[in-house]
């Protein structure tokens, strides 16, 4: 009886966070979709994406959402710098050089952050940080509700983007076949800096949404990067839409999980469902349609 009192509670707690990790899930497979890359600096990336939606609240007293309109820009540019100066480099090597490529530059930003701010936890307070909306026995925090409403209106915005634009149906045909995207004219280089600096922009929109409601640390997006993961391979490798999905399960089986091992053990959770998906759904539970 008590766990059937606290689902709809856990139920609505997921899907709040389910919307940022749509957001989370979405970046990382764009960058495979459309590159074939694996970006272990995803995570790190959401971290810098937190600390510089941090810089811009404690310095320049920005509200931590309207520095989403800082931080996700900042991130594009960067990542279409590392992706002219790195990422291409190993584009057409084996995943191996890619992921130790990515690693590296993953523990790189995590040790500049450590030093500029120290490992201390830090954390955003703002004048609605207790905030809490009440339907029934359900409690919602607000800056939880406004960063899930932010993160879906984000992450189908991006879907529309990518379905309707001509960039979007150039960005898709280069997923699906490069060689041919450039015999019908596609600039694959531009596309592919494009989508590499999308998917930081992502990664850093997640951060800042992430900040008014978690804590800061310099290794707090690698539980995120590895979550990205899961969320990747629950939708189908390098579908955007399916790894959107794959985060609303993930953030839903996490907290409704939770009930039943504790919140010590949630995040064994998510990596239980990826080994079975793994075992049982290679494809993914949603199909494995790239981009």
């Amino acid at each position: 009886m008590e766990f059937l009192a606290q689902l709809p509670q856990n139920l609505v707690s997921g899907l709040l966070l389910g919307g940022m990790y749509a957001l989370i899930g979405a970046g990382l497979a764009l960058v495979f979709g459309v590159m074939d890359i694996v970006n272990m600096a995803h995570g790190a990336f959401i971290m810098v994406g937190m600390y510089t939606t941090f810089v811009l609240c404690t310095r320049l007293r920005l509200d931590p959402y309207l520095g989403l309109l800082v931080t996700a820009p900042l991130l594009f540019g960067v990542g279409m710098l590392l992706h002219r100066l790195l990422i291409e480099r190993v584009a057409h090597a084996s995943h191996m050089n890619q992921i130790l490529l990515t690693l590296g530059l993953s523990v790189a930003l995590v040790n500049l952050v450590q030093l500029i701010f120290t490992a201390n936890y830090q954390q955003i307070r703002t004048s609605y940080s207790d905030a809490v909306i009440r339907l029934g026995s359900i409690t919602m925090n607000v800056p939880y509700v406004i960063s899930f409403a932010l993160a879906t209106g984000i992450t189908l915005g991006l879907y529309y983007w990518l379905m309707h634009s001509e960039f979007g149906r150039a960005l898709r045909a280069t997923a699906q076949d490069p060689m041919a995207a450039q015999l019908m004219g596609v600039n694959v280089r531009r596309v592919q800096s494009v989508a590499f600096g999308l998917g930081m922009a992502l990664a850093g929109a997640a951060g800042a949404l992430l900040t008014p409601v978690y804590y800061l640390y310099p290794t707090v997006g690698a539980n995120f990067g590895l979550k990205s993961f899961t969320m990747v391979v629950l939708g189908g490798m390098g579908s955007v839409v399916g790894a959107a999905l794959g985060g609303v399960t993930l953030a839903l089986a996490e907290s409704v999980g939770q009930m039943l091992v504790g919140h010590e053990l949630k995040d064994a959770i998510g990596f239980v469902v990826f080994l079975l998906v793994l075992l049982f759904k290679p494809a993914g539970l949603f199909g494995g349609q790239r981009a």
